[in-house]
């Protein structure tokens, strides 16, 4: 899983680097944000990976890749403020050459980390206990997730790695408790299943009773 992690976290940041200025003031996949606040959302996550993985614990594990999430069924407004905080960060940037650097030179360090960390090792992280390979392969829904909000208005950016995107609709359909439609990409599950978009009248119908349990807001 080190190494879906791996190629999930530098398709990500290769994305990034390849951005035109311009695009840092476009919309992003996640309600309320611009791509910059979303790119400053992953200095902070970048950050957050380094944390977790230079805290060992002899605990057992009480979580694991799928239970990692708090589920909801209520989108984010964008008004949390945590996510005000991120807005104001990403703002202090000014350049968005400042924060390319910062993403890749943070990002680069975790995931040299997440390499060189033994998947069996425990680590504790918000309360939980999870083993590395546990949560990095959480992370991969994390990366793949935030991708496809990056290029959400961006169609020529590229795409996560295929890989990331079909193990990232398992765990997705883990959580849920049932498959997606089989006639859905994984793009499409991903986004119809964590509220990042509604499903048409068609799609809708073709989940049945599943359509209740939606959306999967994963935090």
């Amino acid at each position: 899983m080190v190494d879906l992690f791996s190629r999930s976290w530098a398709a990500l940041r290769t994305a990034v680097a390849a951005l035109p200025d311009e695009d840092f003031a476009r919309p992003s996949g996640c309600t309320g944000w611009l791509v910059r606040d979303l790119v400053c959302h992953l200095v902070i996550d970048a950050q957050d990976v380094l944390i977790t993985l230079v805290t060992p614990t002899a605990a057992e594990p009480t979580r694991n890749a799928v239970t990692y999430w708090n589920v909801t069924g209520t989108p984010p407004t964008g008004d949390d403020p945590l996510d005000a905080l991120t807005v104001r960060l990403a703002a202090a940037y000014g350049e968005p050459r400042l924060l390319k650097f910062h993403l890749d030179d943070v990002g680069s360090a975790a995931g040299r980390a997440a390499e060189l960390a033994d998947p069996e090792q425990r680590v504790g992280t918000q309360e939980m206990v999870l083993t590395v390979g546990d949560y990095l392969s959480a992370y991969v829904l994390e990366w793949t997730l935030h991708h496809l909000d990056l290029i959400a208005h961006l169609p020529y950016a590229a795409q996560p790695p295929a890989e990331g995107l079909a193990r990232s609709r398992a765990m997705l359909e883990e959580i849920a408790g049932a498959p997606f439609p089989g006639s859905w990409s994984d793009q499409d599950a991903l986004r119809i299943g964590t509220g990042r978009r509604a499903p048409t009248g068609m799609e809708r119908a073709e989940l049945g009773a599943s359509a209740a349990k939606l959306p999967l807001v994963l935090g």
